[in-house]
């Protein structure tokens, strides 16, 4: 029965229920109240109604009929039947503050690569890792090489290259037909590239994965490169061009990667206008046949299926295609970076900044403590020192990090940025530079190091949270040479890291004299610094600033010279 919802029948004494068989009170559920008066609890009229509501809801819900009375069992006794000290047991095991919880260690051990590693007869590794979740099933093919393949004067050709793989068609099909049929069967497929490696992925239906595999590979060895296809990308690449200095940040890291790469090196080298144009039918398929080949692949398969029934599918399936010769490992740039205070100009309220330095390589032994430091310092969120200063405590940043990227083959680099008002970008760069002096005068507290380790080694099963992830990172471990025992022994590694292993990282890579400070915003409104004095950009190098021109967009040529 549906109940009419009015305050008057809310404040009855007679509630539904009753029709029910079971007991009114005495006094009206919801007391009487005028308008803006309160009861005795300090509770008003639209409380009381809101409580009635919902005591009307669990009323009109339709009453099951009583089951049978069920046989006596045994039961255990009341409460107020038991011990004193059995009664009082589970509160006392309650803790009053929530930080007072106690947790058992966490019990996990990461899955071993082996486990899952296959070689087919061609030499092709595959991984498996078969789930009965889903009726679906995951494929991926990471090929090496990626932007570290370009042509130094095609930046960006890897990467136009795996977008045509895709978009461009296939030797039997053209693009429109390849995109029906993909969609018929509900099929997604994607090829994307990075700067070290190109991933193709297909994640289809169990019913229909022979025939989406088929039309998956023969899109990856015989791309069609369909040229208005083509025209139309290279069209739209331009287009993206000329909107990369409308954003600050696209400015901010195109010259700091300049800076700390080089300008000849792949990491620091951005596509122009005209080499985006140069890009012809002839340039795609050179590159693609560097890269799409099995001998320069690694493939991983994940979802519902029968392992020995995919690895016979796969071999089947790779019949055929030519293997070629592994594609070479990255360069490493030869640029060295120049300490120094530099700025680009850019009329905005907010300077945006980085500073840094070079930093280390993957497998560098002090990766480790190096990591644990930058969480203390910046990449802990709000309990890292930079968060603390720069936002909480001074209010000049809504956010400010620092990380560190290091490369595999050669070192990368630590940074930290943030973006504040102009008239206070020279008091938030000087707390940044601050922090770093002080881990490497003082050592950490203790607290601060065993927030980082928890935080690290906690949170360490999320590396392997699902299956396809559990894959990919077994394919990147075996393209870049990781040590076997490299995550068995992880977090035992975090756990040894003492405060001075932190002191010594610190004063061995984050020295503030060798690192660069790049400002991108208008120098004449942040040279000054804050209204009370307390920095200046004098502050950075005696004050001497490098001042850098602002690119145009499509030609990366200077658009004039630089002005203070």
């Amino acid at each position: 029965m549906k109940h009419r919802l009015s305050i008057a029948r809310l404040t009855s004494s007679k509630p539904p229920c009753a029709s029910r068989g079971i007991k009114p009170r005495s006094t009206p559920i919801i007391p009487r109240l005028a308008p803006g008066a309160l009861d005795e609890r300090g509770v008003g009229p639209a409380a009381w109604c809101f409580l009635g509501i919902c005591l009307l809801a669990s009323c009109s819900a339709p009453v099951a009929t009583p089951p049978e009375k069920p046989k006596p069992v045994a039961t255990a006794p009341a409460a107020s039947e038991q011990p004193a000290s059995a009664a009082a047991a589970p509160a006392a095991a309650l803790a009053d503050r929530p930080e007072k919880i106690a947790f058992k260690p966490l019990a996990y051990e990461p899955p071993a690569a082996a486990d899952f590693r296959h070689v087919l007869p061609d030499g092709t590794v595959v991984y498996l890792a078969p789930s009965r979740e889903f009726p679906l099933v995951n494929l991926s093919i990471t090929f090496k090489g990626g932007a570290s393949l370009d042509p130094a004067d095609t930046p960006g050709l890897a990467a136009l290259t795996a977008r045509m793989v895709r978009e461009g068609g296939t030797a039997k099909l053209p693009p429109a037909e390849l995109d029906e049929t993909l969609d018929f069967l509900a099929t997604e497929a994607s090829v994307s590239a990075n700067e070290t490696f190109t991933t193709a992925t297909l994640n289809s239906l169990k019913s229909n994965f022979d025939e989406s595999l088929a039309l998956f590979l023969d899109m990856l060895r015989t791309p069609r490169f369909d040229q208005g296809r083509l025209d139309t990308a290279k069209a739209r690449a331009i287009e993206g061009l000329k909107q990369r200095n409308d954003d600050a940040a696209s400015i901010l890291s195109r010259e700091w990667k300049r800076l700390v790469y080089g300008t000849e090196h792949f990491e620091s080298a951005e596509p122009t206008g005209a080499s985006v144009e140069a890009v012809s039918r002839d340039r795609l398929t050179e590159m693609h046949g560097r890269i799409f080949h099995p001998g320069n692949a690694i493939v991983a398969v994940s979802g519902d299926f029968e392992p020995r029934e995919m690895l016979t599918t796969l071999e089947k399936a790779l019949t055929g295609w030519e293997r070629g010769s592994v594609a070479a490992d990255p360069v490493p740039p030869t640029a060295t970076l120049e300490p120094g205070l530099y700025h680009v100009p850019k009329e905005i309220p907010q300077g945006k900044v980085l500073l840094g330095c070079r930093s280390i390589e993957r497998d560098d032994p002090d990766a480790i403590p190096l990591l644990l430091l930058n969480e203390i310092l910046g990449a802990g969120g709000f309990t890292s020192r930079l968060m603390q200063q720069v936002r909480s405590n001074e209010g000049l940043a809504y956010s400010v990090r620092s990380t560190i990227t290091p490369r595999v083959t050669y070192p990368g680099d630590f940074r930290a940025g943030f973006e504040s008002k102009n008239a206070t970008v020279a008091l938030a760069t000087k707390i940044v530079m601050d922090e770093i002096r002080k881990v490497r005068d003082e050592l950490v507290t203790d607290d601060e190091l065993e927030t980082a380790k928890r935080g690290l080694i906690e949170t360490f099963p999320r590396q392997f949270e699902s299956k396809p992830q559990m894959l990919r990172v077994f394919v990147n471990d075996e393209w870049t040479s990781r040590p076997q025992d490299f995550w068995k022994t992880f977090r035992g590694k975090v756990d040894a890291v003492t405060r001075e292993d932190l002191q010594r990282v610190a004063r061995k890579h984050l020295d503030p004299e060798k690192m660069a400070i790049l400002v991108v915003g208008d120098w004449d409104e942040i040279a000054a610094g804050d209204l009370d004095k307390r920095a200046t950009m004098n502050d950075f190098f005696g004050g001497e600033v490098r001042h850098l021109p602002l690119r145009d967009p499509l030609t990366l040529e200077p658009l004039a010279p630089s002005k203070p």
